[in-house]
């Protein structure tokens, strides 16, 4: 478990975990503490460059990459306190180096169980369960066997 996995993990912590949610970005991560997720939540190679929504909740035995973004493909519009929408990944899901999923306001985009996103893939669609997606935008490339 690395250093960066520990620390999401202490975040959620009542007295250390603003300190730990700085140390975090410090390092290159931004987690959020609003962010839910599950047990063995991997932050693959520390995850530097990691930037993670506000309103994304996590499932269970899901690895993210360095580089990897979840956030809002319409950041032009100004969000509110009344803005809803957001990113749902489900478990054993991996989502390579680089990419992106992005939601737009008043969607919750889902990434399903036992999906795969690519390196460098840009998701803006929900996914179905055990999909392999990849590309620019990302595209439905295969399924998982395994």
């Amino acid at each position: 478990m690395s250093l960066q996995d520990r620390l999401v993990r202490a975040s959620r912590a009542p007295v250390v975990g603003r300190l730990a949610y700085l140390w975090l970005k410090s390092l290159g991560v931004e987690f959020p503490q609003s962010v839910q997720f599950g047990d063995r939540l991997e932050l693959a190679h520390g995850a530097v460059g990691l930037v993670v929504h506000r309103r994304t909740r996590i499932g269970t035995g899901v690895t993210l990459m360095p580089g990897v973004v979840i956030g809002r493909s319409d950041s032009y519009v100004a969000e509110t306190a009344e803005s809803t929408g957001g990113v749902v990944i489900g478990d054993r899901v991996t989502v390579g180096a680089g990419a992106k999923v992005l939601f737009r306001s008043g969607q919750d985009l889902v990434v399903a169980d036992g999906t795969i996103v690519g390196a460098n893939a840009v998701l803006l669609e929900s996914t179905g369960a055990d999909e392999i997606w990849a590309g620019n935008p990302a595209k439905r490339v295969g399924t998982r066997t395994a």
